[in-house]
């Protein structure tokens, strides 16, 4: 039985992944931003930690409280967003959500034996802009930050693996899966968009036990050829320490 912490698991990707993991016996924690939104997930004795990604305060705090785990599925995102919006600690929203959380959290919390990134097919479209990675010159895109930061999340998956190779880091594309980010018209329904990040997890098989791939329905395939690069990894890493204080040590 592994102790896992799967983040944004009240709804979505995040809740059935967390329901599947428990349905294997599994010790499942899950996330959310609130009380009420942990309630609402309908998972009644199962423990939750909250804390807010786009705070910057919260989400040390959350690292903090969390314990000590097996596994964390970085499962939180938010899609392309219409306006460009800044968060509390003056960030853009996007960004700080999808990557600088996540960065975060993997470096302030215990060291686990198995990583998990969420990402999304669209990293291929992603760009990896180090000078502006928060739009604050260029044109503001929604759809293309979200890109941007689903690419982030693939080189940081990478540079884990690289940095720490006791452990496993991977990341994986769910595929369009039919939920409130996803829309109604996606191709594929939760238990697929879940299955990957399960076996990932849990599997005791050899090509489950291998760290810095890019997978999707348990195939290891080719990201972004930026996510490969050093020094967009070593780039990416340096923002994140300088934007949030926290260093990831090797």
């Amino acid at each position: 039985m592994a102790r896992v912490l799967v983040t944004g698991s009240v709804d979505g990707i995040g809740l059935e992944t967390a329901t599947q993991l428990l349905r294997l016996g599994h010790d499942v924690v899950l996330h959310a931003r609130s009380e009420a939104r942990v309630a609402a997930a309908g998972l009644p004795g199962v423990p939750a930690v909250v804390g807010d990604l786009a705070s910057l305060a919260e989400t040390k705090a959350l690292a903090k409280d969390a314990g000590a785990f097996d596994v964390v599925v970085h499962n939180a995102g938010i899609g392309g967003q219409d306006e460009r919006q800044v968060t509390g600690d003056g960030l853009e929203r996007t960004f700080q959500v999808n990557t600088l959380a996540p960065y975060v959290l993997t470096a302030l919390m215990p060291r686990p034996a198995r990583l998990i990134y969420l990402t999304s097919g669209l990293e291929s479209a992603g760009v990896a802009d180090l000078a502006d990675l928060q739009y604050e010159r260029k044109p503001w895109h929604g759809m293309q930050a979200y890109c941007d930061s689903k690419l982030h999340d693939v080189a940081l998956a990478f540079a884990v693996a690289r940095l720490w190779p006791q452990v496993h880091s991977n990341a994986v594309d769910p595929g369009w899966i039919r939920t409130k980010l996803g829309g109604a018209n996606a191709t594929d329904g939760l238990p697929e968009g879940a299955e990957t990040q399960v076996w990932l997890a849990t599997a005791d098989e050899p090509a489950a036990a291998v760290t810095g791939r890019y997978f999707k329905r348990r195939t290891d395939l080719k990201a972004n050829p930026a996510a490969y690069d050093r020094g967009v990894q070593d780039g990416l890493l340096a923002a994140c320490e300088a934007l949030s204080g926290v260093k990831l040590t090797s």
